[in-house]
Protein backbone atom coordinates (compact mmCIF):
# COMPACT_ATOMS: atom_id res chain seq x y z
CA UNK A 1 0.00 0.00 0.00
CA UNK A 2 1.16 3.56 -0.71
CA UNK A 3 1.01 6.29 1.93
CA UNK A 4 -2.37 7.34 0.51
CA UNK A 5 -3.72 3.80 0.80
CA UNK A 6 -3.83 3.06 -2.93
CA UNK A 7 -2.85 -0.48 -3.87
CA UNK A 8 0.37 -0.52 -5.90
CA UNK A 9 1.11 -3.16 -8.53
CA UNK A 10 4.20 -3.96 -10.57
CA UNK A 11 4.46 -2.04 -13.84
CA UNK A 12 4.17 -4.18 -16.97
CA UNK A 13 6.71 -2.56 -19.29
CA UNK A 14 8.83 -4.12 -22.01
CA UNK A 15 12.09 -2.26 -22.46
CA UNK A 16 13.11 -2.67 -26.10
CA UNK A 17 16.54 -2.59 -27.62
CA UNK A 18 17.60 0.55 -29.50
CA UNK A 19 17.32 -1.41 -32.74
CA UNK A 20 13.76 -2.48 -31.96
CA UNK A 21 12.82 1.05 -30.95
CA UNK A 22 14.24 2.45 -34.17
CA UNK A 23 12.34 -0.02 -36.35
CA UNK A 24 9.06 0.39 -34.48
CA UNK A 25 9.21 4.18 -34.47
CA UNK A 26 9.94 4.28 -38.20
CA UNK A 27 7.02 1.98 -38.98
CA UNK A 28 4.74 3.98 -36.68
CA UNK A 29 5.71 7.29 -38.29
CA UNK A 30 5.10 5.90 -41.77
CA UNK A 31 1.64 4.70 -40.77
CA UNK A 32 0.77 7.97 -39.09
CA UNK A 33 2.00 10.03 -42.02
CA UNK A 34 -0.60 8.23 -44.13
CA UNK A 35 -3.43 9.34 -41.84
CA UNK A 36 -5.71 11.89 -43.45
CA UNK A 37 -8.94 13.56 -42.46
CA UNK A 38 -11.78 12.20 -44.59
CA UNK A 39 -14.94 14.08 -45.56
CA UNK A 40 -16.31 11.58 -48.08
CA UNK A 41 -17.42 8.31 -46.53
CA UNK A 42 -18.70 5.03 -47.87
CA UNK A 43 -22.00 4.00 -46.35
CA UNK A 44 -20.57 0.50 -45.78
CA UNK A 45 -20.77 -0.56 -42.16
CA UNK A 46 -17.64 -1.02 -40.05
CA UNK A 47 -17.14 -3.73 -37.39
CA UNK A 48 -18.62 -2.35 -34.21
CA UNK A 49 -16.48 -4.54 -31.98
CA UNK A 50 -13.43 -2.86 -33.54
CA UNK A 51 -14.93 0.58 -32.90
CA UNK A 52 -15.61 -0.35 -29.28
CA UNK A 53 -12.03 -1.55 -28.79
CA UNK A 54 -10.77 1.74 -30.20
CA UNK A 55 -12.90 3.56 -27.65
CA UNK A 56 -11.53 1.34 -24.89
CA UNK A 57 -8.04 2.25 -26.13
CA UNK A 58 -8.99 5.94 -25.92
CA UNK A 59 -10.16 5.27 -22.37
CA UNK A 60 -6.61 4.34 -21.38
CA UNK A 61 -5.56 7.98 -21.82
CA UNK A 62 -4.06 9.73 -18.79
CA UNK A 63 -6.42 12.03 -16.93
CA UNK A 64 -6.26 14.43 -14.01
CA UNK A 65 -6.43 12.39 -10.77
CA UNK A 66 -7.50 9.44 -12.94
CA UNK A 67 -11.04 10.83 -13.10
CA UNK A 68 -11.49 9.70 -16.75
CA UNK A 69 -13.85 12.62 -17.44
CA UNK A 70 -15.21 11.50 -20.81
CA UNK A 71 -18.16 9.81 -22.43
CA UNK A 72 -18.18 8.47 -25.99
CA UNK A 73 -21.62 8.25 -27.60
CA UNK A 74 -21.72 5.78 -30.52
CA UNK A 75 -24.41 6.77 -33.01
CA UNK A 76 -25.57 4.53 -35.85
CA UNK A 77 -29.34 5.23 -35.90
CA UNK A 78 -30.19 6.99 -39.21
CA UNK A 79 -32.85 9.20 -37.63
CA UNK A 80 -30.45 10.44 -34.95
CA UNK A 81 -27.71 11.07 -37.52
CA UNK A 82 -30.23 13.06 -39.57
CA UNK A 83 -31.14 15.20 -36.55
CA UNK A 84 -27.47 15.84 -35.85
CA UNK A 85 -26.79 16.79 -39.46
CA UNK A 86 -29.70 19.23 -39.58
CA UNK A 87 -28.67 20.89 -36.31
CA UNK A 88 -24.99 21.01 -37.27
CA UNK A 89 -25.72 22.53 -40.67
CA UNK A 90 -27.80 25.23 -39.02
CA UNK A 91 -24.86 26.22 -36.82
CA UNK A 92 -22.38 25.88 -39.70
CA UNK A 93 -24.49 28.12 -41.93
CA UNK A 94 -24.25 30.84 -39.30
CA UNK A 95 -20.50 30.23 -39.06
CA UNK A 96 -19.88 30.50 -42.80
CA UNK A 97 -22.20 33.47 -43.19
CA UNK A 98 -21.04 35.82 -40.47
CA UNK A 99 -19.38 34.19 -37.47
CA UNK A 100 -16.12 33.28 -39.21
CA UNK A 101 -13.64 35.99 -40.11
CA UNK A 102 -12.54 36.53 -43.72
CA UNK A 103 -9.10 35.20 -42.84
CA UNK A 104 -10.62 32.02 -41.41
CA UNK A 105 -12.73 31.51 -44.53
CA UNK A 106 -9.67 32.08 -46.74
CA UNK A 107 -7.71 29.48 -44.76
CA UNK A 108 -10.52 26.97 -45.34
CA UNK A 109 -10.69 27.50 -49.10
CA UNK A 110 -8.13 24.78 -50.01
CA UNK A 111 -10.32 22.22 -48.23
CA UNK A 112 -13.46 23.16 -50.18
CA UNK A 113 -15.68 23.02 -47.11
CA UNK A 114 -18.99 24.77 -46.56
CA UNK A 115 -21.98 24.54 -44.25
CA UNK A 116 -23.32 21.38 -45.91
CA UNK A 117 -22.28 18.25 -44.01
CA UNK A 118 -23.61 15.16 -45.82
CA UNK A 119 -20.92 13.03 -44.16
CA UNK A 120 -22.88 13.25 -40.91
CA UNK A 121 -25.45 10.95 -42.48
CA UNK A 122 -23.23 9.04 -44.91
CA UNK A 123 -20.66 7.90 -42.36
CA UNK A 124 -21.88 4.63 -40.81
CA UNK A 125 -20.94 5.77 -37.30
CA UNK A 126 -20.74 9.07 -35.46
CA UNK A 127 -18.88 9.29 -32.18
CA UNK A 128 -19.90 12.25 -30.06
CA UNK A 129 -17.34 12.88 -27.33
CA UNK A 130 -18.49 14.62 -24.16
CA UNK A 131 -16.34 16.09 -21.41
CA UNK A 132 -17.44 15.80 -17.81
CA UNK A 133 -16.56 18.94 -15.90
CA UNK A 134 -17.79 17.35 -12.69
CA UNK A 135 -19.40 14.16 -11.40
CA UNK A 136 -22.77 13.87 -9.64
CA UNK A 137 -22.43 12.89 -5.99
CA UNK A 138 -25.25 11.97 -3.62
CA UNK A 139 -23.50 13.53 -0.62
CA UNK A 140 -21.63 16.54 -2.02
CA UNK A 141 -23.89 17.16 -5.01
CA UNK A 142 -20.87 17.62 -7.29
CA UNK A 143 -17.37 16.19 -7.34
CA UNK A 144 -14.79 18.19 -9.23
CA UNK A 145 -12.82 16.76 -12.14
CA UNK A 146 -9.37 18.09 -13.01
CA UNK A 147 -7.65 19.06 -16.25
CA UNK A 148 -10.77 18.05 -18.12
CA UNK A 149 -9.99 19.75 -21.44
CA UNK A 150 -6.48 18.33 -21.52
CA UNK A 151 -7.59 14.84 -20.50
CA UNK A 152 -10.39 14.59 -23.06
CA UNK A 153 -8.18 16.07 -25.77
CA UNK A 154 -5.56 13.38 -25.18
CA UNK A 155 -8.24 10.67 -25.22
CA UNK A 156 -9.57 11.95 -28.55
CA UNK A 157 -6.08 11.89 -30.03
CA UNK A 158 -5.65 8.31 -28.90
CA UNK A 159 -9.07 7.43 -30.36
CA UNK A 160 -8.16 8.85 -33.76
CA UNK A 161 -4.85 6.97 -33.68
CA UNK A 162 -6.54 3.71 -32.68
CA UNK A 163 -9.10 4.09 -35.47
CA UNK A 164 -6.36 4.73 -38.01
CA UNK A 165 -4.37 1.72 -36.78
CA UNK A 166 -7.52 -0.38 -37.20
CA UNK A 167 -8.19 0.78 -40.76
CA UNK A 168 -11.01 3.22 -40.04
CA UNK A 169 -10.99 6.80 -41.34
CA UNK A 170 -12.20 9.73 -39.25
CA UNK A 171 -13.10 13.41 -39.36
CA UNK A 172 -12.83 15.76 -36.39
CA UNK A 173 -15.86 18.04 -36.49
CA UNK A 174 -16.60 20.93 -34.14
CA UNK A 175 -19.83 22.62 -35.27
CA UNK A 176 -19.59 25.29 -32.58
CA UNK A 177 -21.68 25.83 -30.58
CA UNK A 178 -22.49 22.16 -29.99
CA UNK A 179 -25.24 22.37 -27.41
CA UNK A 180 -27.58 20.60 -29.83
CA UNK A 181 -25.66 17.35 -29.28
CA UNK A 182 -26.55 17.34 -25.60
CA UNK A 183 -30.19 17.95 -26.46
CA UNK A 184 -30.47 15.34 -29.22
CA UNK A 185 -28.57 12.68 -27.27
CA UNK A 186 -30.22 13.65 -23.95
CA UNK A 187 -26.94 13.89 -22.07
CA UNK A 188 -26.88 14.82 -18.36
CA UNK A 189 -26.06 18.33 -17.14
CA UNK A 190 -22.48 17.48 -16.13
CA UNK A 191 -21.57 16.55 -19.71
CA UNK A 192 -20.69 19.06 -22.42
CA UNK A 193 -20.04 18.27 -26.08
CA UNK A 194 -16.33 18.27 -26.93
CA UNK A 195 -15.98 16.74 -30.40
CA UNK A 196 -18.05 15.03 -33.09
CA UNK A 197 -16.20 12.34 -35.05
CA UNK A 198 -17.77 10.73 -38.15
CA UNK A 199 -15.95 7.46 -38.87
CA UNK A 200 -16.01 4.77 -41.54
CA UNK A 201 -14.32 3.73 -44.77
CA UNK A 202 -13.43 6.40 -47.33
CA UNK A 203 -15.80 6.50 -50.30
CA UNK A 204 -14.64 4.98 -53.59
CA UNK A 205 -12.31 7.44 -55.33
CA UNK A 206 -12.11 9.64 -52.23
CA UNK A 207 -9.92 12.70 -52.78
CA UNK A 208 -8.10 14.71 -50.12
CA UNK A 209 -6.16 18.00 -50.41
CA UNK A 210 -2.49 17.67 -51.34
CA UNK A 211 -0.96 19.09 -48.18
CA UNK A 212 2.36 18.73 -46.37
CA UNK A 213 3.06 18.50 -42.68
CA UNK A 214 5.58 20.65 -40.85
CA UNK A 215 9.10 19.29 -40.39
CA UNK A 216 10.62 18.35 -37.04
CA UNK A 217 12.54 21.64 -36.93
CA UNK A 218 9.27 23.53 -37.39
CA UNK A 219 7.41 21.81 -34.58
CA UNK A 220 10.12 21.21 -31.98
CA UNK A 221 12.87 22.98 -30.08
CA UNK A 222 15.75 21.09 -28.47
CA UNK A 223 17.21 21.94 -25.07
CA UNK A 224 19.94 19.31 -24.72
CA UNK A 225 23.39 19.71 -23.19
CA UNK A 226 24.80 20.20 -26.68
CA UNK A 227 22.46 23.15 -27.34
CA UNK A 228 24.17 26.54 -27.29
Amino acid sequence: MSEEGTVQVSLAFDRRSPEEMDAISREMLERYQSRRTVRHFSTDSVPMDVVERCILAAGTAPSGAHKQPWCFCIITAPDVKKQIREAAEKEEYANYHGRMSDRWLNDLEPFETDHLKPHLEEAPVLIAVFRQAWEPDEVEGKKQNYYVQESVGIACGMLISALHESGIAALTHTPSPMGFLSEILKRPAHEKAFLLIPIGYPSKGCKVPDIARKSLDEISVKFGSETK
